[in-house]
């Protein structure tokens, strides 16, 4: 099978009319640039869900609690936390002699202020807050102690709060300037405060000597908005961005080989399927949706199409995450078998299978072109359908308007197969437009009940075993996380999420 290679010459995708502007910004003492496909718009906590957004404003923020490149759970602005009655309250000791980066003090009443805002009317107004919508409310015990009171146990809680919507904002400052202002012009309490947003452009920080953790060894960080994957290559290979986070896998190579660059590719959290409808078509039928996994060479797409930046995938999770389960394996590629299924469902030759993808994402335009080419020698029909990412999101998915199957890539930042399972399978929720399966939903709920560790992992692989069993998606792969990034950057500890914290980073 041919794969078809849309990819460019790098020379005519350089955003050229920004290259006097940014020319010297990699170079510039102490400073670091890295380029994200994607200008979040706000740098509110509250109002985004975008990775690229804490790929900059993790810089800027601090949650009660951390997590490092190492993905292990650590102290930030609380120092620790206990499980009170019955664990319907969590106490959190707070760190002392904090400051925003506007001078003002951290303190209880900010948390509060945090998290009433976040519950509130203005959280109401963004995706995370339905991340936090456990917490009943925050009550100050005195300046350096506060209580979060449960509506009901919440097993992911410390994860959440080290992340997006629970990082800590500063009540008199929004209270004076207003929300408005606050998203182009955002104050923490992180190890770099804010001093320049350009919409489309750039954000650029400067390190906040006086941060808690100590001073970052680093001047200034300059995040760009380049979308084209391309022009991300060209800009890093002429020197003028540092770090890369968008490499399209067939210049992976030409990255590599650079004397000047590092090609870095982990394993991260990004998991790739196609969600396949269980109410109309032809999937309607078990039968036919396991023929259809069974009918598509995923090794063989991995090989060709990610350059073997990816791994093969059994459930909806990477081997980082809280819940895989490493005994569970991908249904094997056996073209016979699948076509003796679909024989026995009756399904009559030349049926449609359409798939509805994200049409800006050029390398699943090539796994869908791949995957389509399977489907066709299976004797299906299939066709591909390109949508703008909003409208498929927010639109064509939620409101059971897909065709057969369906492009879902997904991120899990919690690294807990609870916020994938619960958000796919669970009836009512906005990715899953099809299915009402009790026993599943008793399932999803069961586990989020459930502090103990060992309990709740059993109930998360057993989710994964019935979501498998069902065949309610076909588990395409788990995308490594890829950067570029030039030489002359030191201590880069790459995080497989791109949640960037430059705190020991360097240039040379």
């Amino acid at each position: 099978m041919r794969f078809s290679r849309t990819l460019k010459a790098l020379g005519f995708t350089v955003a050229t009319a920004l290259a006097p502007l940014m020319a010297s910004g990699a170079q510039a003492a102490g400073t670091i640039t890295v380029a994200v496909a994607i200008d979040p718009g706000s740098w509110d906590p509250i109002d985004t869900f975008l990775v690229d957004w804490s790929s900059a404003a993790n810089n800027i923020y601090d949650g009660l609690t951390a997590r490092g490149a190492d993905m292990k759970l650590k102290p930030g602005l609380a120092t620790s936390w206990e499980f009170l009655d019955n664990n319907s309250r969590i106490r959190f000791k707070l760190r002392q002699n904090v400051k925003f980066h506007n001078g003002e003090p951290f303190n209880a009443a900010a948390v509060k202020f945090t998290f009433d805002r976040l519950l509130g009317e203005e959280g109401k107004k963004g995706p995370q807050q339905s991340n936090y919508n456990t917490i009943d409310h925050v009550e100050v015990v005195d300046d350096s102690t506060v209580d979060f009171v449960m509506k009901q146990p919440d097993p992911v809680m410390l994860t959440k709060l080290a992340g997006y919507g629970a990082m800590i904002v500063p009540p008199k400052y929004i209270q004076e300037k207003g929300d408005d202002y606050f998203n182009t012009h955002p104050v923490g309490t992180g190890p770099f405060k804010f001093v320049e947003y350009n919409p489309k452009v750039s954000l650029t920080v400067e390190a906040f000597p006086e941060h808690w953790g100590g001073a970052p060894k680093l001047d200034r960080v300059v995040t760009r908005f380049i979308s084209e994957a391309n022009t991300q290559v060209a800009e890093l290979q002429a020197g003028r961005i540092d770090v890369a986070t968008l490499i399209p896998f067939g210049l992976a190579p030409t990255v590599e080989k650079s004397s000047s660059l590092d090609l870095i590719s982990i394993t991260g959290p990004t998991v790739v399927s196609l969600r396949l409808n269980t109410k109309n078509g032809i999937t309607k039928d078990e039968n036919v949706r396991k023929a259809l996994i069974m009918g598509i060479d995923r090794d063989a797409i991995i090989k060709a199409v990610l350059l073997g930046h990816a791994k093969p995938i059994a459930s909806f999770q990477s081997e980082l995450s809280f819940g895989y389960d490493p005994n569970l394996k991908p249904m094997s590629f056996d073209l016979a078998k699948a076509k003796q299924l679909l024989q026995q469902a009756k399904v009559p030759a030349g049926a449609p299978v359409k798939i509805d993808f994200r049409g800006n994402d050029a390398t699943f335009r090539e796994v869908a072109q791949a995957a389509a080419g399977y489907l066709q020698a299976l004797g299906l029909k299939p066709s591909l359908q390109p949508y703008e990412a909003p409208v498929l999101l927010n639109d064509i998915i939620p409101n059971g308007k897909t065709g057969e199957a369906w492009h879902q890539a997904w991120g899990g930042w919690t690294f807990d197969y609870d916020n994938t399972a619960y958000l796919m399978y669970h009836s009512g929720e906005k990715w899953n437009p099809y299915d009402n399966d009790p026993k599943l939903n008793e399932m999803l709920e069961k586990q989020r009940s459930i502090y103990d560790v060992k309990e709740r992992e059993k109930i998360l692989q057993e989710i994964a075993r019935y979501v498998a069993d069902k065949a309610l998606e076909i588990p395409l792969y788990n995308q490594n996380t890829i950067y570029g990034v030039n030489k002359r950057v030191k201590n880069f500890d790459a995080p497989s999420d791109r949640r960037f914290r430059f705190v020991e980073t360097t240039v040379e």
